[in-house]
C-alpha cells in the first residue's frame, strides 16, 4: 500500500515537500517572490518593459518570456555559471521555454497592451523540482507585476498556473521529488495545470524502465493533488494583497 511507504525524508509517497511562498522579497522588480519547496529554493522576478517582439507589434497583443538560471553555489557540487561558457546548456534553453509557455498561459495577453512580461527564475538552493517550482513562484511573481500596472483590473488578467514533479521510485509512484529520488527514479514526470484542472504540459520520461497506463493515471492523479495544495498555497499569498496595509 502507497500509505505504508515512508520516504528517505519521512514523507508519505503522497506528500508534498514543505513549501512557501514569500512576495516581494526584492526591491526594485514589480513582481517577486520566492518559493520554497524542502531544500530547493527558487528567486523569481517579473520585469515589465514597453515593446513586444516583432512578430507582435501592431496586434495590441502582449508577450511573456522567462529566463532560468542556477547560482554556482546552489547544488552540492558548484555549478559553472554558463556565462563562461558563452552559451546557454540545452537544458536550461528547455527549461526556460517551458516555463515561458505554462505562465503565457496564465496572463490574458490580449488585454494587457503591447507591453512584455519578463520572468527571472534563479535558482538559489536546488533539491530536485527546480523546473516546476519556477512555474508555481513565477506565476505568483507576474500576478505582482501586473497589479503594479493594472492595480484595479489585474486580478482580472490572470489564471492560476501551477506546477508539480511525480514519478516512480523503485516501483511507487511519488509526489514532489527531492534530488535523490528523482535522480534514482525509473519514471520522471513534471506536470502544469491551469485553475480548472485543465492541463498545459505533461513531461514524462521512462528513464530506466518504461510505464503502463495504470502507472501514468497514478502519477497525474498525484499531480493534480500535489498542483491543488500548490494553488490554494498561491491564492492565500496573493490574497494578502487586499488586506489593509
Amino acid at each position: 500500500m502507497l500509505q505504508d511507504v515512508i520516504r528517505v525524508d519521512g514523507r508519505k509517497p503522497n506528500e508534498l515537500r514543505p513549501h512557501s511562498i514569500e512576495i516581494y522579497p526584492l526591491a526594485f522588480p514589480p513582481g517577486s517572490a520566492i518559493i520554497q519547496c524542502g531544500v530547493t529554493k527558487v528567486l523569481c522576478a517579473a520585469s515589465i518593459q514597453e515593446g513586444v517582439p516583432k512578430f507582435l507589434e501592431g496586434t495590441g497583443q502582449g508577450w511573456l518570456t522567462a529566463e532560468y538560471s542556477m547560482l554556482p553555489a546552489s547544488t552540492q557540487t558548484r555549478t559553472p555559471r554558463e556565462s563562461h561558457t558563452g552559451r546557454l546548456q540545452g537544458r536550461t534553453q528547455e527549461i526556460q521555454r517551458l516555463i515561458g509557455r505554462s505562465l503565457r498561459a496564465a496572463v490574458k495577453l490580449d488585454q494587457i497592451g503591447e507591453i512584455t512580461i519578463i520572468v527571472d527564475c534563479d535558482v538559489l538552493q536546488a533539491d530536485g523540482g527546480t523546473r516546476t517550482a519556477s512555474i508555481t513562484g513565477g506565476y505568483v511573481a507576474t500576478v505582482l507585476a501586473l497589479r503594479k500596472i493594472f492595480p484595479d483590473t489585474y486580478r482580472d488578467l490572470v489564471s492560476p498556473v501551477a506546477a508539480v514533479s511525480v514519478g516512480i521510485v523503485n516501483g511507487t509512484p511519488m509526489l514532489d521529488l527531492n534530488y535523490a529520488e528523482d535522480s534514482t527514479a525509473d519514471t520522471d514526470l513534471n506536470v502544469v495545470k491551469n485553475h480548472l484542472g485543465d492541463y498545459i504540459e505533461i513531461q514524462a520520461t521512462a528513464e530506466r524502465v518504461s510505464f503502463s497506463r495504470e502507472e501514468l493515471d497514478a502519477m497525474l492523479s498525484l499531480a493534480d493533488k500535489g498542483i491543488a495544495e500548490l494553488m490554494e498555497s498561491q491564492s492565500k499569498v496573493l490574497s494578502s494583497l487586499d488586506l489593509p496595509e
